[in-house]
């Protein structure tokens, strides 16, 4: 589905008008524009500042993570910690329709490390695409300064992916800025970030990044891939 000539003005309306706006502020709008908008948590370091924000200003809001099962252990607590400290009573387990015994029975064993865009797919893409097609919005941690495919990305837009309004507050912010937010307000964050891991993804398929490669390049390491298809430009 399209979208139609009025949506996409009011949409670009708002790009506009919150393009240097508090991300706190963007998000109240997010709320109000859109109801019907659910958070994309990765348990990132720029998720939980969202994570952060949001409960300060609904604490009903509706919160997603994608389980692939192959999680960081340290991820998984992170998650307990965050319900602890925050509530989160909306949180929800999104999970692949295949558990990994079924996957390896279709696709062998491991597949991500021998197609890693067809790992992706069935434990991120399909299950991300099929929860929402259940919202009108979605609100996700993407800054510019992170990728070349990020640089792009606006306060507000059209997701035409998911055809579905997207919502990135923290699209201007830089890395310094998302550290000083946790640092000063305690935000609970991956102990995994303290040891060089700036991206963290799947078990089997993130490693540390050594000083000065790119903060995505432990993603996939050994494939021409630093995305892994959540986001319509990559």
């Amino acid at each position: 589905m399209a979208v139609t000539l009025e949506e996409a003005a009011w949409i670009e309306e708002l790009a506009a008008t919150y393009e240097e706006a508090r991300p706190e502020d963007i998000l109240r709008e997010a709320l109000r524009r859109v109801p019907n908008i659910t958070f994309a948590c990765s348990f990132g370091a720029e998720d939980m500042v969202i994570l952060d924000m949001l409960m300060s200003i609904d604490q009903q809001a509706d919160v997603f993570y994608l389980d692939t099962n192959v999680l960081f252990p340290e991820t998984y607590e992170l998650i307990e910690r965050a319900v602890a400290k925050y509530g989160i009573p909306n949180l929800h387990q999104v999970l692949p329709k295949l558990t990994l015994e079924e996957q390896a029975a279709q696709y062998g064993d491991a597949l991500w490390s021998r197609d890693p865009n067809l790992c992706c797919k069935i434990r991120k893409v399909e299950p991300l695409a099929a929860f929402l097609a259940g919202y009108d919005g979605w609100i996700t941690g993407i800054r510019r300064e992170q990728a070349p495919t990020r640089r792009n990305a606006k306060v507000f837009e059209w997701d035409a992916k998911f055809n579905i309004v997207k919502v990135n507050p923290l699209v201007r912010w830089t890395e310094k800025d998302v550290w000083n937010y946790i640092v000063e307000r305690g935000v609970p964050y991956n102990p995994l970030h303290d040891r060089n891991y700036p991206s963290i993804g799947c078990l089997h398929c993130t490693r540390p990044v050594k000083p000065g490669e790119d903060p995505r390049s432990g993603r996939w390491a050994g494939f021409d891939k630093t995305e892994c298809g959540l986001h319509a430009d990559q």
